[in-house]
């Protein structure tokens, strides 16, 4: 086995939901205060995702007081609790970078495969 993988393959023992692009996710985030940890949620909608194995990363996107937030998450990062799929969306692109031009519900509305489904 190559070293570089058998290095990351330590890292990668997480355990992840399946998740893809168009899907609104929560990201549970610990945050250090003093000499505690607490958890903050990320929740918004996930435009991209990028690389494979220990490097794979995506963007998670929310509009907070109508402003656009967007955060890049290491999927095996020791920074993330957990990430829970509050809801599967069906998209026909593998980046939603569009999104970031939308207003309103435009912008955070994606039709789940139901929705789609029973509007044909």
């Amino acid at each position: 086995m190559d070293k570089i993988k058998l290095i990351e393959s330590e890292y990668i023992k997480k355990e992840i939901p399946r998740f893809n692009v168009g899907d609104t996710v929560k990201v549970m985030v610990k945050i250090p205060e003093a000499d505690k940890v607490r958890l903050h949620p990320f929740e918004g909608i996930v435009i991209a995702k990028k690389g494979s194995g220990g490097r794979e990363n995506f963007t998670v996107r929310k509009v907070s007081y109508g402003e656009g937030i967007e955060r890049v998450f290491p999927v095996y990062s020791p920074s993330i609790e957990r990430i829970e799929v509050i809801r599967s969306g069906k998209v026909g692109r593998a980046k939603l970078y569009y999104l970031r031009g939308k207003v309103g519900k435009r912008a955070t509305k994606i039709e789940t495969q139901e929705e789609k489904s029973n509007t044909r």
